[in-house]
């Protein structure tokens, strides 16, 4: 396999799909030494097999606001790949979702879903709907129609999908709410992320922070550092953001700065339990301004327009709320302020010349689809529970989601330990997830 052959391909097929094209290279370049090491998947065109989703539903998604006037938007599911389990993966409502993004964010879900230890293949859907100014009951209306055109692609030994920006336990409720209508059986098993008195998992919104500190943790750990003491940033304030912040200050760590599209409010005395509790709220409101928690709390934290997390002095950053959001210049101005380490909870949070930097600048650095698996490890655990027809105690779910992550970090290192002893947390991921997808593809034949 070269890499460069197969970009050159890809991009001539699909020109101006970047977010898709990006992570498909950042993949290929870590595991092209690997790959060329078993000629039994070159003869079997397991890259080229693999860079291509195994099918994309496009629909259109027809609804009515509260003036009673029709609207339209376009609905996607992009059923990735199914080798090692049913397809499994979010749901985006933003204004800024296409099919590169979704691709992109579906190839990374393979991978991702890999690393957990459990049988899921890999997906993504969404829509352009941008759930900003909507009321409750737009968004419910809109739910119901996205989930009329949805319904018949999915099922819990299908597809199954979940939560992600614009989707939270809400969205989940009116989406299965519709599905169960439509379906006419109460299958709990189809959707992820669901209310805990109808089929959900205790600790599944504050999954992917929690696995996300979880992580972060080992890896300090792994470096001879201690996360208890340190300041922290977030970026984003919803659901990962959220509960990163709970597990970080859980920890002994000091959140000190989270940031949205408006600005950051830096929080020099850490954020406390009553403003990680009001976040929720700043999401549920839809506005999108972080403002909110300066006006709230005008006497811990301070706002600055126009500024991003990454500006305030901190030793870690965490990038949890959209892709490459975090540039070079970020990386930069992370490390002139002595950031010791970056971890990824957002998918592809991090620009390729930000990630560079970083590896090549002495800052721990460990990607995306390692640190953020905890959310659909989490899903996993959840669809474990609606087959069987119980419900574990938080404890139960904590100490799997623990075990869970532990067991990514232990992938990581023993495929991304170099020469020199350092350890290439990307390479790692990326190498531990496709061996995994890419064995089982060539076992079951050209399909």
């Amino acid at each position: 396999m070269k890499t460069n052959d197969i970009m050159a391909r890809l991009r001539a097929k699909y020109p101006g799909e970047n977010e898709y094209l990006q992570a498909v290279q950042e993949v290929l370049e870590s595991v092209e030494e690997v790959y060329n090491q078993h000629p039994e998947f070159e003869e079997a065109k397991i890259v080229e097999r693999m860079v291509e989703p195994d099918r994309i539903f496009t629909f259109r998604v027809t609804w009515v606001d509260d003036k009673g006037e029709v609207q339209t938007n376009t609905g996607y599911r992009v059923q990735f790949n199914s080798a090692i389990g049913p397809y499994k993966g979010g749901l985006r409502f933003h204004k800024a979702v296409t099919p590169s993004m979704l691709k992109f964010l579906g190839f990374e879900q393979t991978f991702k879903n890999a690393l957990t230890t459990l049988p899921m293949g890999g997906a993504k859907g969404g829509s352009d709907f941008d759930p900003k100014g909507k009321s409750n009951e737009e968004i419910m209306r809109f739910c119901q129609a996205f989930m009329l055109e949805l319904w018949q692609c999915i099922g819990p030994d299908q597809d199954i999908p979940a939560g992600d920006v614009g989707v939270g336990g809400r969205e989940i409720g009116y989406l299965y709410g519709m599905y169960k209508k439509l379906a006419r059986e109460y299958n709990t098993g189809v959707l992820t992320g669901k209310g805990s008195t109808w089929g959900g998992s205790i600790l599944r919104p504050e999954a992917t922070g929690f696995g996300a500190l979880y992580f972060t943790q080992n890896l300090l750990h792994k470096a001879g550092k201690d996360i208890k003491g340190m300041k922290v940033a977030v970026s984003g304030f919803g659901n990962v953001a959220w509960g990163a912040c709970i597990k970080a200050t859980e920890l002994g760590a000091k959140v000190v700065a989270i940031s949205g599209p408006d600005g950051v409010c830096e929080i020099p005395e850490g954020i406390t339990r009553e403003m990680i509790d009001y976040m929720l709220v700043m999401r549920a409101s839809n506005r999108d301004k972080v403002e909110d928690m300066a006006t709230k709390f005008p006497d811990k934290a301070k706002f600055t327009p126009g500024k991003k997390s990454w500006s305030v002095p901190v030793d870690v950053a965490l990038p949890c709320a959209f892709q490459n959001e975090l540039s070079e210049d970020d990386a930069k101005e992370l490390k002139a302020n002595g950031c010791i380490c970056c971890c990824e909870v957002s998918n592809m949070g991090c620009q390729p010349g930000a990630i560079h930097f970083f590896q090549h600048n002495g800052i721990l650095f460990a990607p995306g689809k390692a640190v953020n698996a905890g959310g659909v490890a989490t899903s996993g655990l959840e669809m474990t529970q609606n087959a069987s027809h119980i419900s574990w105690s938080g404890a139960e779910v904590d100490a799997k989601l623990h075990f869970i992550m532990d067991s990514i970090h232990e992938q990581c290192v023993k495929y991304g330990t170099q020469p020199d002893g350092t350890i290439d947390y990307v390479k790692g991921a990326n190498i531990a997830g496709f061996m995994k997808v890419a064995t089982a593809m060539l076992e079951q034949g050209t399909v």
